[in-house]
Parts: C-alpha cells; sequence; structure tokens
C-alpha cells in the first residue's frame, strides 16, 4: 500500500451524466436528473485548519457538518468536530470539540447520521474487536450535537472483525423500510485490501446488526471505501483507488434502477471533482445537490465540496 494512502485508512477511522460533456440518450433511456459536478472548492480556513482534516458527513438538514481533525484542542490522536450554521445559505462557523463522551484517548474518525437523526456510528481506535472498529451512539434530541449518550461497540465477529472497519453510512430504504449499514472493512474474505460491505439492522432495532456481505459489484482488488448513498438508495459514491482515476484515490459513482437492484459499474467523476493526490470520504446533501469530500490536494487533508442542480422535469 502507498505510503501516503496507508497513512490515511490507517487513521481514518445518479445520475448517467457525471461525465464531461454530453451523453445522448438511448432509445428509452431516462433524461439525467442532474447536472454535471462543478470544480471542487476548499471549505476554506474557517473549516479548515493547518492539522489534517477529513471524514465530513452532513446533517440531513444541512446544518451540522461533522468531520474528523487532530487540530490542537482534542482528547486524543484525532477527534470528532462540529461545524455548525443557522441556514443552509449561510456560511459555516467556527467547528466545536464533540467532548469526550464521543472522544477519547485514542483516534476517532468517519462518522455517520441515522436517517432520522438520533444515532450516529463512528469509527474509533480504542480497544474493541480489532485496530479500528465501528461504534453507536444515541441522542435524544436530533438537533443537539452535543447530546450524544455513551457510545457502545457494534461487536465482534459481525460488523467488527479482528482487523479495520471504516466509512460507515446508514441507509433506510424507502421501499421496504430495511436499514443498512454500509462501510468499509480490511477483514479477509473480500478481493482488496479494504472492501465494502453491508449488514441489515437486525429487526427495528437501530443499534444492532446482523452478518455483513459483500457487495462484490463495488469492489475490485484495490481499494474500495467509504460507501454513501443518495436517500432514494439508487445512486452511491465511493472512494477507490481503482485504475482508471487521477491519483492515489478518486471519487467514483455508481447507480440502480431500484433498490432490489445490482449497483452499475462505478464512474470516476472526473477532473473537477478529482485530482492528482487523494480524494476520498464523500458525504452527500439530503438533496443530493452538494458533495463535501476529503482530500490531499495542497499537500494536507482539507474539506472541499462541489455541487450539481436538479434539472427539470427529473424525477
Amino acid at each position: 500500500m502507498h505510503k501516503r494512502l496507508g497513512k490515511r485508512l490507517g487513521l481514518i477511522g445518479v445520475s448517467g451524466l457525471l461525465v464531461l460533456g454530453s451523453v445522448p440518450l438511448q432509445a428509452g433511456e431516462e433524461p439525467p436528473a442532474f447536472s454535471v459536478w462543478s470544480a471542487a472548492v476548499n471549505l476554506g480556513p474557517v473549516v479548515n485548519s493547518s492539522s489534517y482534516d477529513a471524514c465530513p458527513t452532513i446533517s440531513k438538514d444541512g446544518l451540522s457538518l461533522y468531520f474528523r481533525s487532530n487540530r490542537s484542542g482534542g482528547n486524543g490522536d484525532f477527534d470528532i468536530w462540529v461545524s455548525q450554521r443557522d441556514a443552509v445559505e449561510d456560511p459555516w462557523g467556527a467547528p466545536t470539540n464533540l467532548g469526550p463522551t464521543i472522544n477519547g484517548a485514542f483516534g476517532e474518525f468517519c462518522s455517520a447520521f441515522s436517517p432520522d437523526g438520533h444515532w450516529l456510528v463512528f469509527v474509533s481506535s480504542r480497544p474493541g474487536c480489532g485496530n479500528q472498529d465501528l461504534w453507536i451512539s444515541h441522542r435524544k434530541n436530533k438537533r443537539d450535537d452535543f447530546g450524544w449518550e455513551t457510545p457502545r461497540n457494534l461487536g465482534c465477529g459481525g460488523v467488527n472483525s479482528t482487523s479495520m472497519e471504516n466509512g460507515p453510512a446508514l441507509f433506510e430504504d424507502p421501499v421496504t423500510g430495511r436499514l443498512l449499514l454500509y462501510f468499509s472493512s480490511s477483514r479477509a474474505g473480500g478481493p482488496g485490501s479494504l472492501d465494502i460491505y453491508v449488514a441489515e439492522a437486525e429487526g427495528d432495532a437501530k443499534d444492532a446488526y446482523g452478518l455483513p456481505i459483500l457487495v462484490n459489484e463495488l469492489n475490485t482488488g484495490q481499494n474500495d471505501y467509504q460507501p454513501v448513498l443518495r436517500k432514494d438508495g439508487l445512486e452511491i459514491f465511493i472512494a477507490s483507488a481503482r485504475p482508471g482515476g487521477s491519483g492515489l484515490a478518486d471519487l467514483w459513482t455508481s447507480t440502480r434502477e431500484s433498490t432490489l437492484d445490482l449497483w452499475s459499474p462505478p464512474v470516476n467523476l472526473g477532473p473537477l471533482v478529482n485530482s492528482a493526490q487523494a480524494d476520498f470520504h464523500p458525504t452527500l446533501s439530503s438533496n443530493g445537490t452538494t458533495l463535501y469530500f476529503a482530500s490531499e490536494r495542497g499537500g494536507n487533508g482539507d474539506l472541499w465540496m462541489s455541487t450539481r442542480s436538479k434539472l427539470p422535469g427529473s424525477k
């Protein structure tokens, strides 16, 4: 594994029109729902620091942006921080550490909200099943970023292994009501060093999951990781080091006709979004028009964003 890519993985915890140019529609093909992604822009010095900032996660209302950072003022190696704003049109405020209930003396990394906003799954290197596990915390008030309760490990021998887990994403199927946990893992049995898995919630529980299975159509012999889904479950974004990218890792996307179908072959988001360095950990706004992600362009980890528009007449 490349030294910089190894550092990043060890620490961290559509439309068809996603390429440049115009693509003619085939007979019976649906028109694209969104425009192409804009050129990526840095979130700026209020959010980003001179330290390593990565793993963005946006709340459903778009008013809280969680990310991990090793900036000063934390409790451990890396901590989870939150930047807030009063309205989606407002700029992000200065980040605040989530505090010692979530952050400990070890490292806390990538996180994900449940669709109802009451649960947070996050990556931590605190003692657990392996060198990096998924943990879960609950809060009563989904608007209180500092109301998280004592987290617990999602369990050994199932979601967590003796290897490394990271990049969680929670998705509730609007058709079936199934709650699914997508994540990446370096456990044995996959085609690459890091692969994408999915596990289903057990019954009505939102904090217990069954045995994970590989999402075969998204994995390669390279590192494939940190999936995030659009809320309808018909579009997914991943980070991958597969051939055909621009740098050490790129952002890719895949679609499907329904949540019962397999994912299409992933498509690279292209040079307006990806760079010659590592671009990873995407997170998508609830309306599907803003993509936040981490990038090492510029020589350090920063948070970036790209936008697109919903096209008239699309479903």
